[in-house]
């Protein structure tokens, strides 16, 4: 059965190191698909059949390579499946997905609106409405959140433990966030949920990022921030963008300052190399206006 054959190929990734897989669920949707229709084994034109079916060209190619990478694994062990080429759908070519910064109004607009959701009396509107608000306030990876423990909260910190690149570190928090945090806590603790995970659904279980990612999409749209599913828009990853830019322009402009600031925040967010940062940096008004006046500045022979 393929969906026995994809349970297995996850758990080998976990074994080799993989710690938030994002292939898991459209790999049980394709095995749900493809048994659907009859089949034992990966065929070609299954595996483009349910590819086509995403709403943008980007998402398709994304499904076809993620199926084709476990029909490479299931090729060795049996030659009746099949491997789709990995251009099949057309070549692609990277392009980092344009960030979005966002403005402290839409960031209040979107807690706001994940407080007014449904349904009345559960813990899920403060929950998303926390969850969103904690990453617009330090830049966390939607993943290092949902993977956050009730112990990881210290009095004016968190700790994020091994994620990316097997770092841990700590994350210390304004005390407005601690706040906010501890409110969230203490309406949790009421509910008598035995999960020690952070943040939990209706239901008291742990929250993924596909329910996140959705529930994110909704209320994005809902305000006006999102388009129709399958057009461009804000991410919730950009709230780790926009951290990271809000951050740099509150810094002083000397550029001694800049280079201090831009190792603390490399640390902050948790970065191997400070290049990686620097993906995160996008130029807004702010900074421009920065800019030029560094330049003015040392052009008429002050300080840079």
């Amino acid at each position: 059965m393929l969906s026995a054959d994809v349970e297995r190929y996850l758990e080998m990734r976990r074994a080799s190191g993989c710690k938030f897989l994002s292939p898991a669920y459209p790999l049980r949707n394709f095995a749900a698909f493809a048994e659907a229709c009859g089949d034992a084994v990966v065929h070609t034109s299954r595996v483009l059949e349910w590819a086509i079916l995403a709403p943008s060209l980007s998402q398709r190619r994304l499904r076809l390579l993620i199926v084709r990478r476990f029909a490479l694994m299931m090729r060795a062990e049996d030659n009746r499946h099949e491997v789709p080429a990995a251009d099949a759908l057309g070549r692609a070519h990277f392009s980092r997905p344009l960030p979005y910064i966002y403005s402290p109004e839409e960031i209040t607009r979107l807690i706001n609106a994940a407080a007014r959701m449904g349904p009345p009396g559960s813990i899920r509107p403060l929950t998303y409405a926390t969850l969103f608000g904690l990453l617009a306030a330090t830049g966390l990876r939607i993943s290092e959140a949902l993977a956050l423990r009730i112990q990881d909260i210290t009095e004016d910190a968190l700790i994020v433990r091994e994620t990316k690149f097997n770092k841990s570190r700590m994350v210390f928090l304004h005390d407005t966030v601690i706040k906010a945090l501890y409110a969230y806590l203490s309406t949790r603790s009421n509910l008598g949920v035995l999960e020690d995970t952070l943040f939990i659904s209706t239901e008291g279980r742990a929250l993924t990022n596909r329910i996140v990612d959705y529930t994110f999409l909704r209320l994005a749209q809902s305000i006006g921030l999102r388009g129709e599913p399958g057009q461009p828009g804000p991410r919730v990853h950009d709230l780790r963008h926009t951290f990271a830019v809000r951050s740099l322009e509150h810094c002083p402009h000397d550029r001694d300052a800049v280079f201090r600031h831009a190792a603390a925040l490399a640390t902050y967010l948790g970065h191997s190399r400070i290049e990686h940062t620097y993906w995160y940096l996008e130029a807004t008004p702010v900074l421009l206006k920065q800019i030029a006046a560094a330049g003015e500045a040392q052009y008429l022979g002050g300080s840079p």
